[in-house]
């Protein structure tokens, strides 16, 4: 039997497809706890109730969208046999740590769509969502650093 043949690492693809998983869930958890159940703001503030509702609609779906995509190409890859665990989970450290970074400096404080909360000192809140989103990101940076090696073949 000739010896198992070296497939190099297909880092980039499972780079995205960590991203994409990693941008929906963490726009999917914000959307769920913070729109939905703490009912502390809207997608868009700036408007009706009505239009903060559409907003948190067209932001749920793009998030659930790009989990979806994210596990296709997931699905893919294992098909292919050419997914790189590592790089895959520093994707959904990067992805979910730039999400929120992107959310709490430009959508809060650029934009001013929304904030995190009204009626109180924002500061706590605008550290804890974006120090919390800055080390989902340098996590994310550092496993990057990591070896790329693709999932093993089985062995029939």
């Amino acid at each position: 039997m000739p010896p198992p043949v070296e497939r190099p690492a297909r880092t980039g693809r499972s780079l995205l497809t960590g991203v994409l998983v990693g941008v929906g869930v963490a726009g999917f958890v914000d959307e769920t706890v913070f729109h939905q159940l703490l009912h502390w703001h809207h997608f868009y503030d700036r408007g009706t109730s009505a239009a903060g509702l559409v907003s948190d609609g067209f932001f749920h779906a793009f998030s659930w969208t790009a989990v979806v995509v994210g596990l296709f190409l997931l699905a893919d890859l294992h098909r292919r046999q050419a997914t790189v665990p590592v790089r895959v989970w520093a994707g959904g450290l990067v992805g979910a740590g730039a999400f929120q970074l992107y959310d709490g400096l430009v959508q809060h404080k650029v934009f001013g769509l929304h904030q995190i909360r009204y009626g109180v000192d924002l500061l706590p809140y605008d550290l804890a969502w974006d120090v919390a989103g800055a080390l989902l990101l340098l996590a994310g940076l550092v496993l990057l650093r990591r070896p790329a090696r693709p999932l093993a073949a089985p062995p029939w």
